[in-house]
């Protein structure tokens, strides 16, 4: 069985990596970022599209204000990408916002962040993938027609690419992740270039078509509400941002200086791409609709359920490039690609983050255990589950799960930042240099601005957003927060149980005596080894325990017991119903209900095979025994195996594999980096 699961394992992810070489796959800035920030990056490819949806309710009339969206969202990621620098300076170990609040704001908000960037992380692959479908859709029907199925492909697909290990997957996302940038420079520069100084008329498909404003003449209060459900749905572009304050670790040294550059970098790439889309879908004309069926009218007649409504970025690329051409099926594969890759920031966040929880004891201990890889497996695992269930239940439709979208992570912004003024303020209140004030006073301003800006985009988001589905993110997260908070009170429970005491106990008295008792249904050679291990313990008694299933086969087992003349007294517990465990059960019990200060101890034999289909041919009885034993106070259970021949072939099957094994069976506790040898110099 090890072999059927072990061999695609190793074709799948690869050989498994020694601990001490954790330090070769740490990442260098030009790896980095297309690793944490390709979810930035991309959501240029639908941000600016869901913000013209939106803006479409009230018709063409209202894309004017579009620009001055762009501008909002623009100081916002400026706003966040300077307020976490801070944060990747003063908190390096990779706990990002968690530990920033559960440091400064307490446990409670601690878990709450953490809450919110588990629903964002899954949410994050959720759309990203979505999205890149929809994309892929345009130029290959089938995609369209089987969405859920090929989302569900991809995730299959980046899951197996993340359990070979980051640096691995990085390398395999950097190269899609440069040329999608590198298209959307070009096709602003060429849109710049065609538009201000050749003069061209640049006309998007839907240049032509016009939009059924589903409230006209918009004013006040209800003017003021779309701008800023608009402005909300526009700071998707925002989502992942915080990865990179999660992912300090992962950075080649200066580790926080070289996080530091890439959220630099990466900001700047993202607002530069949001605005240049924003400007050519406003020269080029594009038009979107909520619901493109009904609204969106093309010589004044509805487009019909057939019509496939392509995403901005597609539209100004057919505009800048013209359709069919290089340079945009160029594009057009390569925002496909990048939005598929989008998810590898949760990919890297997500386990992280789970690690962490875990190692506090709010999540499974297994979250905090590296796979063969040195990736965090399980929480790469887990975090596939939850996308792929999200994908179903909203049918791959990037429109309906975006509404889900940015409450998590904006409650992460709000909470560390507000974290962060705490930390200067602790900080500034014993430091005594000048300078360093200056630096902590300046930060604390930076990260107090941060706090105020991004709590009053979570306010516009809850409102504008909870009834189209942001209210579904919240559940989420109070389901997160309630299931961590349960963990962790177990752990807790479990801990305090199993505390050693400091002086004398129950736990450390010894028994007045020890009753042995074999467990045996017909004499064999397992028997025969349980009973000479039996005789061995020296207990005070010692009898061997048959239930009476069927009366002929125990006339027979009595009859030989004699013949053979075993000093062992055989005991023959009746059981009218043919059971096997609840006797012998039963029986324990009394026994320790007579002597309740003395300890049972029970032997069971036990035949090892070597192949999984045998033990589909025995009953598994033993198993049974010991799993209902295991909840019987003073009872001790002790299994004597005896190895059968094709187990002893298994033995030497599992030697044959042992130099492409994992190195252990079980491993506890995170990779040890490796400390580098003294150089011949030195």
């Amino acid at each position: 069985m090890s072999k059927l699961t072990d061999v695609p394992k190793r074709i799948l992810i690869g050989r498994a990596l020694r601990s001490d070489r954790l330090g070769e796959t740490l990442l260098p800035k030009r790896i980095a970022l297309p690793v944490f920030a390709s979810d930035p990056l991309s959501s240029v490819a639908y941000a600016p599209g869901e913000v013209l949806l939106v803006l479409s309710i009230a018709g063409v009339s209202a894309y004017h204000f579009s620009p001055w969206i762009a501008v909002a969202v623009v100081v916002l990621m400026f706003t966040v990408v300077a307020s976490y620098r801070q944060n990747v300076h003063a908190y390096p170990s990779g706990g990002g916002d968690y530990e920033v609040a559960t440091t400064n704001l307490g446990p409670k908000a601690g878990l709450t962040v953490a809450s919110a960037l588990l629903v964002d992380y899954v949410l994050t692959v959720a759309v990203s993938i979505s999205s890149g479908i929809e994309n892929l859709g345009s130029a290959i029907p089938f995609v369209v027609e089987h969405k859920v199925f090929c989302a569900a492909g991809v995730i299959v697909l980046l899951t197996l690419m993340n359990l070979r290990g980051v640096k691995e997957s990085g390398k395999l996302f950097a190269i899609p992740t440069y040329v999608f940038v590198g298209g959307v420079f070009i096709m602003i520069a060429w849109g710049i270039v065609r538009g201000v100084i050749l003069g061209d008329t640049m006309r998007a498909p839907t240049a032509d078509y016009h939009i059924k404003a589903e409230h006209q003449g918009l004013a006040g209060f209800a003017l003021v509400f779309l701008l800023l459900r608009a402005f909300s749905s526009g700071c998707a572009a925002l989502t992942g941002v915080e990865a990179i304050s999660n992912g300090v670790p992962a950075f080649r040294k200066p580790k926080s200086k070289n996080a530091a550059t890439t959220l630099a970098m990466m900001g700047l790439l993202a607002v530069t791409m949001f605005c240049g889309i924003i400007a050519l879908a406003m020269a080029t004309k594009v038009r979107m609709a909520e619901n493109p069926a009904s609204d969106l009218l093309h010589n004044g007649v509805p487009v019909g359920a057939d019509y496939v409504q392509n995403p901005v970025i597609s539209q100004v690329a057919e505009a800048v490039f013209g359709k069919g051409s290089l340079l945009f099926i160029l594009l057009a594969a390569a925002t496909a690609l990048v939005l598929f890759l989008a998810a590898n920031t949760a990919y890297n966040g997500f386990p992280l983050l789970g690690s962490i929880l875990a190692q506090d004891r709010y999540l499974p201990r297994q979250l905090h255990t590296r796979g063969d890889r040195l990736a965090f497996s399980n929480g790469i695992v887990l975090l596939a589950g939850a996308a792929m269930l999200l994908v179903f239940l909203y049918g791959a439709d990037s429109t309906r799960l975006i509404q889900l979208y940015i409450v998590g992570v904006f409650v992460s912004f709000t909470l560390s930042q507000t974290g962060m003024v705490r930390h200067w303020n602790r900080h500034l209140a014993v430091e005594k240099d000048p300078a360093k004030r200056r630096h902590m006073v300046r930060s604390r301003a930076i990260n107090a601005f941060g706090a105020f800006f991004t709590g009053l985009v979570l306010v516009v988001v809850l409102v504008t957003k909870f009834t189209h589905g942001a209210w579904v993110a919240l559940l989420g997260m109070c389901i997160f927060y309630a299931t961590m908070t349960a963990i962790r009170k177990h752990y807790d429970r479990v801990a305090e149980e199993i505390a050693a005491p400091e002086g004398p106990s129950d736990d450390m008295v010894r028994p007045s005596r020890v009753h042995s008792v074999v467990l045996i249904s017909k004499i064999h050679r397992p028997t025969l080894r349980a009973l000479a291990y039996a005789k061995l313990m020296r207990s005070d008694t010692l009898e061997a325990l048959t239930v009476n299933v069927d009366p002929a086969e125990t006339k027979v087992l009595r009859d030989e017991w004699e013949r053979r003349g075993i000093d062992v007294p055989l005991k023959v517990l009746d059981s009218p119903y043919r059971e096997v465990t609840r006797p012998v059960i039963e029986y324990v019990k009394s026994l320790r209900k007579e002597s309740p200060r003395d300890a049972v101890s029970v032997i069971i034999p036990e035949y090892v095979v070597g192949h999984w289909y045998e033990h589909l041919l025995h009953n598994q009885s033993a198993l049974r025994l010991k799993g209902r034993l295991l909840f019987t106070p003073g009872v001790m259970v002790t299994s004597v195996p005896y190895q059968l021949a094709s187990s002893e072939a298994a033995k030497v099957r599992a030697r044959k594999r042992q130099e492409w094994n994992a190195p252990g069976a079980v491993r506890r506790g995170p990779a040890v980096e490796r400390p580098k040898e003294p150089s011949a110099k030195e």
